[in-house]
């Protein structure tokens, strides 16, 4: 059974993110108590994960589970976050659990914020969604995003659901004016994003540049994110296996 769980964010200049994932993080540590939790960030912000994976083998931690806070498999949890986590203390055995979308609880996650934001739930047929992620130039990470918006479509009932990319995809002002086309009587913005920052703005920017009707904020310290952190902590502390 691994001992500990470290949070991994991906960081930004934006204070608003490292504030969200830091809010996260302390209602995770409050639904699970006894759990030894740590955030790292891999770029921008502190501590970066090499510190953290330090300072858990001088505290005595002998085995850790390293959660990605990322939605979709690209580069950071391809290469970056292994490759950084092979420099861990060689008496700390770490496990990388994977990423944490696509997963039903997220999609209950965006609904949460899309009926908060305004939309109800009797709305749906009549709703075109936006699908909107920060983006990747990973073809199985856009791949991924498309495959959930068709799965949300046909599996909710909403009258459709499109991806859109704050960089490398379809922009969100231009799926908002294609699904308005198409006849979508409303038009949702749903960011498939965790924090704020420099690229969800642009998501939301686009948003009310097409003039859509609904604007539902980042997923945030949503519950479902905290439920599906901690069972895949769970999942991984069953089977722990070090990297490299």
């Amino acid at each position: 059974m691994a001992g500990s769980l470290l949070l991994v964010a991906h960081g930004s200049r934006d204070p608003r993110h490292a504030r969200t994932v830091r809010a996260l993080t302390r209602v995770i540590r409050s639904t699970r108590p006894g759990l030894r939790l740590r955030t790292a960030f891999l770029d921008f912000d502190a501590p970066c994960v090499p510190e953290e994976l330090e300072r858990a083998a001088r505290d005595g931690i002998r085995s850790l589970v390293a959660q990605p806070l990322l939605l979709t498999r690209a580069f950071h949890a391809k290469t970056d976050l292994p490759g950084v986590l092979r420099q861990a203390p060689p008496a700390l055995a770490v496990w990388q659990a994977p990423v944490l979308g696509p997963d039903p609880l997220l999609i209950a996650a965006l609904e949460r914020r899309l009926y908060g934001a305004g939309l109800a739930p009797g709305e749906r047929a009549g709703t075109g969604v936006v699908l909107a992620a920060a983006g990747s130039g990973d073809p199985e990470a856009a791949e991924t995003l498309a495959a959930l918006a068709r799965h949300w479509q046909h599996t909710a009932g909403w009258y459709a659901v499109r991806p859109a990319a704050a960089s490398g995809g379809p922009r969100t002002e231009d799926v908002v004016r294609a699904l308005r086309a198409e006849g979508a009587r409303r038009v949702a913005v749903a960011p498939y994003v965790l924090a704020p920052g420099r690229l969800p703005d642009r998501i939301a920017a686009g948003a009310r540049a097409a003039g859509a009707d609904v604007l539902a904020p980042v997923l945030g310290a949503a519950p479902e994110l905290v439920r599906l952190v901690l069972r895949r902590y769970d999942r991984a502390a069953r089977t722990p296996a070090p990297t490299g």
